[in-house]
């Protein structure tokens, strides 16, 4: 059975730092599509980086500079690195995978959340001003 599990969320002060990590058990990790999502209080859940099996990354404009996307295949965890943390970035922030590459047959995957097929419980950032 496939399982992400979620970890390193917590509050942070505007301008700090987080690493989040998510353990992936039960696929072939190395050839799936995978991403981070978010889901701010009274918000839809919005696509924040996607990492493909070759490496090619992905990021929504509001973290672009900010935040690093990262796989290790040997480990199957995949990172997310967020420098410079604000107020706006809390949020739960959820794991993804796709059984497939970010891109197929010319369409693009990267945050489209429905294309997605696993997905993990979830870990709460918060970021004080």
């Amino acid at each position: 059975e496939v399982q992400l599990v979620e970890s390193g969320g917590g509050s942070v002060q505007s301008g700090g730092s987080l690493r989040l990590s998510c353990a992936a058990s039960g696929l072939t990790y190395s050839a799936y599509c995978v991403a981070w999502f978010r889901q701010a209080q009274g918000k839809e859940r919005e696509g924040v980086a996607a990492i493909d099996s070759d490496d090619s990354t992905n990021y929504a404009d509001s973290v672009k500079a900010r935040y690093t996307i990262s796989r290790d295949n040997a480990k199957t965890t995949l990172y997310l690195q967020m420098n410079s943390v604000k107020p706006e970035d809390s949020a739960i922030y959820y794991c993804a995978a796709r059984a497939g590459p970010c891109t197929y047959g010319g369409v693009r995957f990267w945050m489209v959340s429905r294309a997605y097929n696993h997905w993990g419980q979830g870990t709460q950032v918060t970021v004080s001003s």
